[in-house]
């Protein structure tokens, strides 16, 4: 009895038919039959051959069972299995938004459960939005107290400093409306443009400001003062804005995802800079008129230390202006110099590192490891981080093994695994360990090798900034090696693996998919089979029910009546 044969009574057995009507007097009443069982225990009945009074039950070869479907993989949350749903947010809905909606329906996700399962939220990537927003206020914050102390020192009034301080939050509010109108959200990338322009942004209304003092120390009116500074600073102060812009011009020039994550920025400082020179140009001095016009701080003010070292810095000014030429040539070269001997050893990168306190690793076993010796090597894996960071320092850790059931539509794209030989880990330290985080991961990268041999480890983005920054690759950098023929482009992979190796910055080299997974081959002869009244279709949807699964040959249904 083969397999197939099992599986041909199991579908003749119970299968969905439409059912017809017959006419019985007045009435018309449909014909219903069991060609489904109600009860799956009903399908030990199903009979699968029968050779004169002898016949041949499922519940004789075996039994039928409500049961799970075949596992593949495993989600493990602190070394113990658990259900593991991943969330995710739309492009065009808010991160914090969605954060909020999970923690706000979680106790009625609890409720639903038995007492004895526990729902909870782990690995929460919105605090790195929240540490921008709170980031943004706290630049602006520094912005006001250091611009409002300079201008009381300086020009010695707190009403100049109140005019300079309320142009800040008016130039984020204008360039947050300009960000809305362009189509733009709140995001890292122009949170990050809003707090970088926060120490910008201030110089417009400063010079403004400086100079209605200046008009008003000659004797100017406080209206004519504030009209002619304005007009005096009004090309300087727009050249200035040019300049700042023109640095971020050609980030409208990338291409693909640099182009995505740039141009947030640009859009951001360009609003902030453009807002910031109409209100010093409109704002500023009408403001100014009305808080300045109750000061009486420009009669005949005695000399302080500051006009002491102001009128030095004039004559030293006026030295340095006649002696530009030597002034600006030992300027170039002085530059020329520290570029050339500091400039080299700097490192370049398309964003600095972000030290968050997690990582994620990324275990292969020998291919075609069972998913249970897998989980195995994840939890000696997760034992030897613990050990090596110390029990204390680890938050939570998370884990999937193997690969998702192929039969469940789940996203591929946000787990990166492929076989039963694989799994991801997640690690959180807790906060204030003092660990830095690429210090451990060369430390693991040894220490894993050791404990671990056969097994190879690569570390991925963990948080939203660097997969953000990594395009959604799970390694920084990827090479693809196509041709005709496999073989030889293998050989050409693996000869352009060894000269990759040899490049000391690169850690993790490794071909994504496996090239050598063992296989157990099954050979046909197809003249005996026939001789024995068997076709390779018979064999190979008996491999395939006694390996697998007969649902990928002959799918069958049963309708469960709760």
């Amino acid at each position: 009895m083969s397999p197939d044969e099992v599986v041909q009574a199991l579908s003749a057995g119970n299968t969905i038919n439409p059912s017809g009507n017959v006419g019985i007097g007045d009435f018309l009443p449909m014909v219903p039959i069991n060609s489904v069982v109600s009860d799956f225990k009903d399908l030990n009945n199903i009979p699968i051959r029968s050779q004169g009074t002898q016949t041949i039950f499922i519940r004789d070869i075996g039994s039928a069972e409500d049961g799970a479907d075949i596992q593949t993989g495993y989600a493990l949350v602190n070394g113990h299995r658990t259900v593991y749903i991943p969330i995710t947010k739309r492009a065009d809905a808010s991160t914090l938004a969605v954060v909020q909606a999970i923690k706000a329906n979680l106790p009625r996700f609890q409720s639903v459960l038995p007492d004895d399962i526990e729902i909870s939220y782990q690995f929460d990537q919105s605090p790195y939005v929240t540490r921008a927003i709170d980031g943004l206020f706290f630049e602006g914050a520094i912005g006001v107290v250091l611009t409002g102390l300079m201008i009381l020192v300086f020009l010695r009034d707190w009403r100049s400093a109140l005019v300079v301080a309320l142009n800040i939050p008016l130039a984020i509010l204008a360039s947050v409306m300009a960000l809305w109108v362009s189509g733009q959200t709140i995001n890292i990338m122009t949170l990050g443009g809003l707090a970088l322009a926060v120490g910008i942004l201030v110089d417009e209304a400063t010079v403004t400001i400086e100079n209605i003092h200046t008009h008003l120390a000659h004797g100017r009116s406080l209206a004519r003062a504030a009209s002619e500074a304005t007009a005096e600073t009004t090309l300087p102060r727009f050249m200035a804005m040019l300049c700042i812009l023109a640095v971020f011009i050609p980030a409208f020039f990338m291409t693909g995802a640099a182009h995505n994550l740039f141009v947030p920025l640009a859009l951001a400082v360009g609003f902030s800079m453009v807002a910031s020179y109409l209100l010093s140009s409109t704002f500023v001095p009408i403001l100014s008129i009305w808080v300045l016009r109750m000061a009486s701080t420009h009669g005949q003010p005695r000399e302080t230390f500051l006009d002491r070292v102001r009128a030095k810095y004039e004559r030293l000014a006026h030295f340095i202006v006649k002696r530009r030429r030597i002034v600006v040539f030992s300027y170039l070269g002085i530059s020329g110099a520290i570029v050339l001997m500091v400039g080299g050893a700097l490192g370049t990168e398309i964003f600095p590192l972000v030290d968050t306190g997690q990582f994620q690793l990324h275990l292969r076993a020998p291919a075609g490891t069972r998913i249970e010796r897998t989980e195995q090597i994840a939890l000696q894996t997760l034992d030897a981080i613990k050990r090596e960071v110390g029990p204390d320092n680890v938050e939570i850790t998370l884990g999937f093994v193997g690969t998702q059931p192929p039969n469940y539509p789940i996203n591929t794209i946000y787990l990166w695994s492929s076989g039963s030989e694989e799994a991801v880990l997640q690690v959180q330290l807790k906060r204030g360990t003092g660990i830095r985080i690429e210090d451990l991961k060369e430390r693991l990268r040894q220490k894993l090798a050791q404990e671990l041999p056969g097994v190879r480890f690569s570390f991925e983005p963990s948080d939203i900034v660097s997969r953000v920054m990594s395009f959604g690759a799970p390694t920084a950098i990827e090479v693809a090696v196509s041709g005709p023929n496999l073989a030889d482009s293998r050989r050409y992979a693996e000869k352009l693996r060894s000269f990759l190796a040899k490049v000391p910055t690169l850690r993790d080299l490794a071909f994504e998919q496996e090239l050598d997974y063992p296989t157990v081959k099954v050979t046909v002869d197809r003249e005996r089979a026939g001789v024995l009244g068997v076709t390779a279709q018979d064999v190979a949807k008996s491999v395939v029910a006694g390996t697998s699964s007969s649902r990928y040959t002959s799918a069958n249904y049963w309708a469960d009546p709760k």
